[in-house]
């Protein structure tokens, strides 16, 4: 493990002299040296003093190392117009280690201390790329939203030192906290996934980001509220059951709300943003039911969550950059236009809705399972999440696919191999991983 992380610092000395194809094969060498160390294990293993991974810190390393070599391959304009993009890499690269450390760290300080260093790379991103001026309103709700609720947890770590003599998740037990100790430890992962109420940062920070941004966001970054929830929610074993009730209720009702105000957004961004949202409601909801098969699905659901919302953006992006424009009103008929990216988008959104065979789909099952199993009653919430998914995902599709084109539209280029590659490199992972399968359900 201190290997990669060697790797990746010997790259911030490179950044002056190398280009985005340079750094794109040695993410994807990187990502091949961390493939080479997988162990079908639940222990934690490569265990130094500092970091060590299991299969669910391993999962989201990979998770996280693949998406930010999309990022890079995504952002040519950046290159093409040289907008600072020494200064873009840098801050990818910095970015990737704070999430491998975040991930991979045995000690609680630790993972708080760079669980809040990896915002500064997202606001940076945000900042310096966005592309209109509401990108400092936007950054600095990324930014309040997560640092007001990230003093709390600091005063519960230091009161778990003190009862524990240690900060390592090993000695982690159950304890029976009251709602006060139970709020101040879990806001933090709560505003991160988001939950419903406290979700309003995210909506701002993908539409005002650039598309790399808008990548790692729904990519890694809400990931690191469910990877909270699932190494901490040991501590509220007792507790829990009394509490997680509530937060359920208000993630799977808000995510019927959000999945409805799908249907009316006319920005292609904003709807796959709140679609994000809705899809990690059920995440959320899954976790706080505290049985194996609500931790399998939340893991696996945050995978496929992670690459095909991340496709979605580059695809909104791609018309974006032909258009110049993120509204669905303008961005229509492609199917006659581009029909080869038409079957991108086909893919992408079904995969979105949880179609066959992809990693939506058994996370959602095991979800579904999970909640139904805890109380009977959501099965009619689900029903309505689970027809609303697929609603809002062909509203996307056909909309964007199908009318009568813009006349405004005189000229526009064609969609290029790297293009292609990019949404391949997405696809495919989200689509062929189901059959890696028994490696995501071995973690716990």
């Amino acid at each position: 493990m201190m290997m990669v992380l060697f790797m990746f610092l010997s790259l911030i000395f490179l950044v002056s002299v190398a280009n985005l194809w340079f750094f794109s094969y040695m993410f994807l060498f990187l990502m091949m040296m961390m493939m080479s160390m997988v162990s079908f294990v639940n222990e934690f293993i490569y265990l130094s003093y500092f970091l060590s991974i299991d299969l669910l810190s391993y999962s989201l390393i990979c998770l996280s190392v693949w998406i930010c070599f999309l990022m890079i391959l995504a952002s040519e304009l950046i290159y093409k117009q040289n907008l600072f993009s020494n200064l873009f890499i840098l801050n990818i690269l910095l970015l990737v280690l704070s999430l491998i450390i975040t991930f991979s760290t045995l000690n609680m300080f630790i993972f708080y201390l760079f669980f809040e260093i990896s915002l500064i790379p997202i606001f940076i991103l945000i900042l310096g790329w966005g592309n209109q001026p509401e990108r400092i309103q936007a950054g600095v709700y990324l930014l309040f939203y997560t640092l007001l609720v990230s003093l709390p947890v600091m005063l519960v770590l230091f009161y778990l030192n003190m009862k524990f003599s240690s900060l390592e998740f090993y000695f982690l037990v159950n304890l029976d906290l009251n709602l006060l100790m139970y709020l101040c430890m879990n806001m933090i992962f709560f505003v991160k996934i988001p939950m419903f109420f406290i979700h309003l940062w995210l909506p701002k920070a993908h539409v005002e980001a650039p598309i790399s941004g808008s990548m790692v966001l729904a990519g890694v970054m809400l990931k690191l509220g469910g990877y909270g929830l699932l190494r901490f929610m040991k501590l509220f074993l007792m507790s829990g059951t009394h509490f997680n009730i509530i937060f359920m209720l208000i993630s799977l009702i808000g995510g019927v709300y959000i999945s409805l105000m799908c249907l009316r957004q006319s920005d292609m961004k904003l709807l796959i943003a709140y679609s994000s949202v809705s899809h990690m409601s059920l995440v959320l909801s899954g976790i706080l039911t505290l049985n194996l098969w609500g931790f399998w699905g939340g893991l696996i659901l945050m995978m496929a969550h992670g690459l095909s919302s991340s496709g979605l953006f580059c695809l909104a992006n791609m018309l974006y950059e032909r258009t110049f424009s993120r509204s669905l009103f303008l961005n229509k008929g492609f199917l006659n236009m581009l029909p080869n990216l038409s079957l991108w988008w086909f893919l992408l959104c079904s995969s979105n809705m949880a179609a066959p065979p992809s990693l939506n789909l058994m996370g959602e099952i095991l979800l579904m399972n999970s909640l139904i199993f805890f109380n009977k009653y959501t099965m009619f919430i689900l029903f309505f999440l689970a027809i609303y998914s697929a609603v809002y995902s062909l509203f996307l599709y056909s909309f964007t696919q199908h009318g009568k084109f813009y006349s405004g539209i005189y000229s526009y280029q064609m969609v290029s191999s790297r293009e292609f590659l990019l949404l391949f490199l997405h696809w495919v992972p989200l689509n062929l991983l189901f059959l890696l399968s028994d490696m995501l359900f071995m973690w716990i």
